[in-house]
């Protein structure tokens, strides 16, 4: 079974995670899957909007931190070869598969919107904030909980920018849920609408988009994408990638391996919040 389907009709491709069992936990595989399908709706110049959604009970619950992981190359090297420059390996891919997949798919051409439902955790919003609208259904939620990993957050800082930086250290600081409504109100989420209503609900907004003049829409979110990094947004969030990955050369000094996460500890944060 592919890890993501791909649809397009009516100027609107819909891209969906497809891990339900995972609870669409992000491998490798995964995230190459996802933005080849991202590349193919920004060159299809029938596509005027690309909507981002997941299959299952919930949007994604992160990063893939099972005893699995270990079994998909490059995370295999980085664990397995730590004194080959483990870390200088991890940087290099993380830079390109999280942080820099993330800015690509921020950046993208055409007008995106990311369909939320259930948990959304850690990398999970890092598939959420680079979309440009978000539209969550009133049973998501949202965390980074990596803090318990002695780890400042995930690779891509949006934390600061979606939240309000007293929220993003909250969030950060505790671990804990934001709801939908609470998102909505701080200005993260555009709309909140119910479960059973939120495939139609995008679906009719990615249509009303796709009416828009194309080069207009391109224009509207150069310019607003623009002014976010005029403020600091680009060079915040790459300084903070730095951050992110002291967390991984903490974890080599004080466990003598490079670590994604304290696994036991993480993964049973994380059944704790399914």
């Amino acid at each position: 079974m592919s890890l993501i389907l791909y649809e397009a009709s009516e100027g609107v491709a819909t891209i969906t995670l497809n891990r339900p069992e995972t609870n669409n936990a992000q491998n490798p595989p995964l995230l190459d899957e996802l933005d080849a399908a991202f590349t193919r709706a920004s060159r299809d110049d029938a596509v005027r909007v690309i909507v981002l959604n997941a299959n299952g009970k919930h949007f994604s619950a992160g990063h893939d931190i099972s005893d699995g992981v270990r079994a998909y190359d490059p995370w295999k090297s980085m664990f397995d070869d730590v004194e080959e420059n483990g870390l200088m390996r991890m940087y290099r891919w993380e830079s390109e598969h999280f942080l820099g997949y993330c800015r690509k798919w921020r950046d993208l051409q055409k007008p995106t919107i990311a369909s939320v439902q259930g948990a959304c955790v850690a990398a999970g919003l890092m598939l959420a904030w680079p979309m440009d609208l978000i539209v969550a259904a009133d049973n998501a939620r949202f965390s980074d909980p990596v803090a318990l990993m002695a780890i400042g957050g995930v690779e891509y800082h949006g934390h600061t920018w979606e939240l309000g930086h007293r929220k993003a250290k909250e969030m950060l600081f505790t671990g804990e849920f934001i709801s939908a409504e609470e998102a909505h109100r701080l200005g993260m989420v555009n709309r909140v609408v119910p479960l059973a209503e939120l495939n139609d609900h995008v679906r009719t907004l990615a249509l009303k988009i796709a009416k828009m003049h194309p080069h207009g829409l391109m224009m509207a979110k150069r310019a607003v994408n623009q002014t976010m990094d005029i403020m600091g947004q680009y060079a915040a969030i790459q300084a903070v990638f730095d951050i992110h990955s002291l967390g991984h050369a903490n974890a080599y000094a004080a466990r003598g391996q490079v670590t994604l996460a304290n696994l036991a500890e993480m993964t049973a944060a994380n059944k704790a919040q399914k």
